[in-house]
């Protein structure tokens, strides 16, 4: 999904929206700016709102109709928080969880990853990056590519990232799984999921 110029859009967004912008080269560049731009009206419920979703959305790295598909599924939940069930929705992609079991240092990265068929569950290989992972299910890099350099070193690289309490991972045979749905405590959303689902809500 082609997003632009990441610095331009993560000066609007936030830096959150891109691991490349996380720095404090670009916190500074950040204050610097802040300062010398002339004092306005502040944005609308509209335009906060619209900033959350593109947030949310390009963090995810979600074109606009698969977003706009699991928000309105979301809503259409009955018995249950849309905020939380669309929060779960974006976190339980196996594109995500990858990420976040630390084999990927990007969603990006991990997106490509699957693509690839470096990654499967069950036993079976996957190149779905949107397929959704289901509590109880064996996610684990393919043997044919364990060896390869894109997981050299990797070991070392698991110890000093800290583990989600919702995901398991055996760093030895490379495998886990989910352990429960991932809450707002567990993996803090993107933005604001509440303003997302209002934005659409109208």
């Amino acid at each position: 999904m082609k997003v632009g110029p990441k610095y331009k859009i993560a000066k609007r967004l936030g830096p959150t929206v891109f691991e490349k912008t996380q720095t404090q080269k670009f916190a500074i560049a950040q204050e610097r700016g802040a300062k010398t731009r002339k004092r306005g009206r502040g944005p609308t419920e509209y335009g906060k709102q619209l900033l959350e979703k593109q947030k949310v959305r390009i963090t995810y790295g979600l074109p606009e109709r698969q977003f706009g598909r699991y928000v309105r599924e979301a809503m259409a939940t009955h018995g249950a928080n849309p905020a939380d069930v669309l929060h779960a929705t974006l976190e339980m992609r196996l594109d995500n969880v990858v990420y976040r079991l630390g084999l990927a240092s990007t969603r990006r990265a991990a997106r490509q990853m699957v693509s690839h068929g470096h990654i499967t569950i069950n036993g079976r290989k996957t190149t779905i990056p949107s397929r959704m992972v289901h509590i109880g299910e064996r996610i684990a890099v393919r043997e044919g590519s364990k060896g390869r350099a894109l997981f050299e070193g990797f070991n070392e690289k698991f110890m000093e990232r800290p583990l989600a309490s919702w995901l398991s991972w055996n760093p030895k045979s490379m495998e886990g799984g989910v352990l429960q749905v991932p809450t707002a405590a567990a993996a803090d959303p993107a933005g604001d999921l509440v303003a997302v689902l209002s934005f659409y809500s109208r």
